[in-house]
């Protein structure tokens, strides 16, 4: 099965536009660093790990690249750097939102994904309408989450021809 690391703003993203559950039904294994989930998501989000959401362990040599990358770029907090040296030691995409951590991962040649593939994907693989696509971006910016909406929407008429 593909694995996908994901940072915590993209399953935020998912929660707000009511798409976690169906999330974990893509025929891919997500992981986040198991410092991540302690610090960011196991309070409120716990439930993560029953849907389906993997922990992964940084190998020494990882955590010591995740503090270089904190060195390096200014702009990803550190358990965005996890995120990303995990996405390196697995050679796997990385799943993103944040616009620092999307740059850093770029120049560091892992690939990176965000909510609006997410979204695609779940359309792509019939677990979502486009009406239903568009309804979970009306709530997640409704919630607030910061997406390019005008993209977003141009994106999902082209599931729609």
């Amino acid at each position: 099965m593909y694995l996908l690391i994901s940072d915590a703003n993209i399953l935020i993203d998912l929660e707000e536009g009511q798409l976690l559950e169906i999330f974990f039904n893509l025929p891919y294994q997500f992981k986040v660093p198991d410092v991540l989930f302690h610090e960011e998501l196991s309070e409120q989000h716990g439930f993560l790990i029953d849907l389906g959401l993997s922990l992964g362990e940084l190998s020494p040599e990882s955590m010591m690249y995740s503090f270089e990358l904190r060195q390096k770029y200014t702009g990803p907090s550190m358990n965005d750097c996890f995120a990303l040296a995990l996405a390196r030691q697995e050679q796997c995409p990385l799943l993103t939102g944040d616009i620092a951590l999307r740059k850093a991962a770029e120049k560091e040649a892992i690939l990176v994904q965000g909510t609006l593939w997410v979204v695609e994907q779940l359309v792509t693989h019939g677990m979502l309408t486009v009406v239903e696509a568009q309804a979970a971006y009306d709530k997640m910016a409704k919630a607030g989450r910061r997406l390019p909406w005008a993209l977003a929407k141009q994106r999902l008429i082209q599931f729609s021809n």
